[in-house]
């Protein structure tokens, strides 16, 4: 057992099977940052679609925004190709749902768990990935 305990330890403490990513976004500069360009860029159109169902589609915007930011820090640990923004795509079970992800390029290769959260001006994703 506590040979068990030291391996996974260990695995954890070099990056081998575990990566953890997060990302702070301050919505006053991120307002400016969404124009049409950037969503076409950056997000499918189920999440575009998602993100408009609600009057204040600016925090949807954010809140994905950084979900996708920390599940790419996470992946960029264990993976070094990049993946491009649409490749990410984060989704909820129901209307403010728990956040899922699919990566299109590794569908089945990592499990994630993601959260987000918001206060004020701030949101706030983080994203722990094994490999």
């Amino acid at each position: 057992m506590e040979n068990e305990i030291l391996t996974t330890l260990s695995e954890c403490s070099t990056g081998d099977k575990f990566a953890v990513g997060n990302d702070l976004v301050f919505m006053p500069v991120f307002r400016n940052s969404l124009t049409d360009l950037f969503k076409k860029k950056v997000y499918t159109a189920a999440e575009i679609a998602y993100c408009e169902q609600f009057n204040d589609s600016l925090l949807r915007y954010a809140s994905t925004w950084a979900a996708k930011e920390a599940v790419y820090k996470a992946v960029k640990q264990l993976n070094s190709k990049a993946l491009g923004w649409n490749k990410i795509e984060i989704s909820r079970e129901k209307t403010a749902g728990r956040p899922t992800v699919t990566l299109h390029q590794h569908p089945d290769k990592y499990k994630i768990s993601l959260t987000i959260s918001h206060d004020g001006d701030y949101v706030w994703a983080i994203a722990i990935i094994e490999r």
